[in-house]
C-alpha cells in the first residue's frame, strides 16, 4: 500500500467548499506531513500558494516518469 507521505504529486477531483482554493482537474504538488498523513490529510500548495491541509477525498494521488516531476517541481 502505497502512503500519502511517499507521493509528491495529487489530482485535484473535488473543490467543494474550496472553490477559491482549489481547481479540481489541476495537480498540485503534496508537501510531507506526516501528523496530518495520520488524519488522512494531505498538505497542498494551493491556489494562495500558501500551503494547507485538505482532506483526502479532495484528491487522486498521482506517479510521473521522473522527468515530468523534475519539470512539474522546476516551475
Amino acid at each position: 500500500m502505497t502512503k500519502i507521505s511517499d507521493k509528491k504529486f495529487a489530482l485535484c477531483i473535488n473543490n467543494n467548499g474550496y472553490d477559491a482554493s482549489l481547481i479540481t482537474r489541476k495537480v498540485y504538488e503534496i508537501v510531507p506531513d506526516a501528523k496530518g498523513a495520520a488524519d488522512d490529510l494531505i498538505r497542498i500548495v494551493d491556489e494562495s500558494g500558501e500551503d494547507y491541509l485538505y482532506h483526502k477525498s479532495h484528491f487522486v494521488l498521482v506517479e510521473f516518469p521522473q522527468e515530468v516531476e523534475n519539470a512539474l517541481i522546476a516551475v
